[in-house]
């Protein structure tokens, strides 16, 4: 990357809270999440140029669009300010994130609103989790169940039997591991929540199956909340040093970025790469584009991850995929212990999706805030002792959308 693109600060919602028990929405959830994030930054509204806001199935679980409207609404500051709305399915603010960074390095704005939201409590948990399938290919992916995405990832999980072998063990323990860590994080939605000895185990009735291959703490939980960065320009963070005192040196920056699609089905993925070294290679060749435009040699000269863990499978591929074993041998980082807290790479400090809860909508723009606390040495609990350089993973659907971010400072 040529153009210096830094972030000034963010803000991250309880994730905990069902918005809708207070008789509040998605538009408040945005409201303190822009305004938070604007203190965080020692930004004033006024200097905001742009605006973009990331979700994914509002008009399904409200029947409410047009958030980019919203965000002038519920502060009054933004408005006459040029607003945008995208959609991934759960890489939705990723893709905020990637256009804000565009109308930056273009030189059209220096400073840009970012915020992911979703309100997914409001309506019943099977509704919301019927109007997520809208993120996959309604009426052709062929998959008989209950509940599609489990299904989808369970079945990502026999794809991993049937190639390289898989022990169960490995996933129950990506999924302690990440419990484990969001007791820690004060904004994890799970992190009051209580298990058993079982509960990390395939005990049917402790941890019962949802659908083939995929247990009930396989599963990302689902919430309500928002994120919100603000992004700058070299030059705005030169005068915003001068006024605030605050070094550019010590102050993150998105150091690379990469951004891949594939298809909308699912098996179609699997067949596609049945010859190749990963299950899904377009996965890879996002990070390699991100850690390429950072300058990062390797995996191993990050601090930490930030991965998509909607499933523990989904994690199961992101250690392979980003280079941190060979492909099929994920199980070897978990086992020794390289991705937990006090490993060499920790992966999830927050807790992930699993345990931290995942508004899809917000997840990308969440992932990306939690990376640069990270690297500033200001993520309180769940810090990584003298973290310098993260990356983040974020995906949507069946891996339909895929963008990762390597975030630093060069202090």
């Amino acid at each position: 990357m040529t153009t210096p693109i830094y972030v000034l600060g963010g803000h991250q919602t309880d994730f905990a809270r069902a918005w809708a028990r207070d008789g509040l929405d998605v538009s408040d959830m945005m409201r303190e999440a822009i305004e938070a994030a604007l203190l965080d930054a020692q930004v004033d509204v006024a200097d905001i140029d742009t605006v973009h806001v990331g979700n994914a199935f509002s008009e399904l679980q409200r029947q409410q669009g047009h958030l980019g409207a919203v965000a002038s609404q519920v502060v009054p500051g933004l408005w006459g300010k040029p607003a945008m709305r995208h959609e991934g399915a759960c890489a939705s603010s990723s893709l905020a994130v990637l256009t804000a960074m565009a109308e930056i390095e273009a030189g059209r704005y220096d400073v840009a609103l970012v915020v992911g939201v979703e309100e997914q409590k409001a309506i019943p948990g099977d509704q919301s989790s019927i109007n997520q399938n809208a993120a996959s290919w309604q009426g052709h992916e062929g998959i008989s169940c209950t509940f599609m995405w489990p299904a989808v990832f369970g079945m990502l999980g026999e794809e991993y039997a049937y190639r390289y072998g898989l022990d169960r063990r490995h996933l129950n323990r990506i999924s302690e591991i990440n419990y484990g860590n969001a007791k820690s994080n004060p904004l994890a939605q799970t992190r009051a929540w209580q298990f058993t000895d079982l509960s990390f185990t395939d005990d049917d009735v402790a941890n019962p199956v949802i659908e083939p291959g995929t247990r009930r703490q396989d599963c990302g939980q689902i919430t309500d909340g928002a994120a919100a960065l603000v992004l700058c320009s070299a030059r705005y963070m030169e005068s915003h040093a001068a006024r605030t005192g605050r070094r550019a040196s010590a102050t993150a920056q998105i150091l690379g970025w990469g951004h891949r699609n594939a298809g909308i089905k699912f098996t179609d993925k699997l067949e596609r790469s049945k010859n190749d070294r990963f299950v899904f290679p377009h996965v890879h060749d996002a990070i390699t584009d991100a850690f390429r435009r950072a300058s990062v040699a390797d995996v191993m000269h990050l601090d930490g991850i930030e991965t998509h863990d909607c499933f523990t499978t989904t994690e199961y591929m992101a250690i392979d995929h980003f280079g941190i074993t060979a492909p099929g041998e994920s199980w070897k980082a978990i086992e020794s212990g390289l991705i937990e807290r006090g490993g060499a790479l920790p992966v999830n400090p927050s807790g992930g999706l699993i345990g931290g809860g995942h508004p899809v909508g917000a997840t990308g723009a969440r992932m990306l805030f939690d990376a640069v606390r990270q690297v500033e040495g200001r993520a309180g609990d769940i810090q990584v002792d003298g973290a310098r350089t993260f990356a983040t993973l974020n995906i949507g659907g069946s891996l339909s959308t895929v963008a990762s971010f390597v975030v630093g400072v060069r202090d």
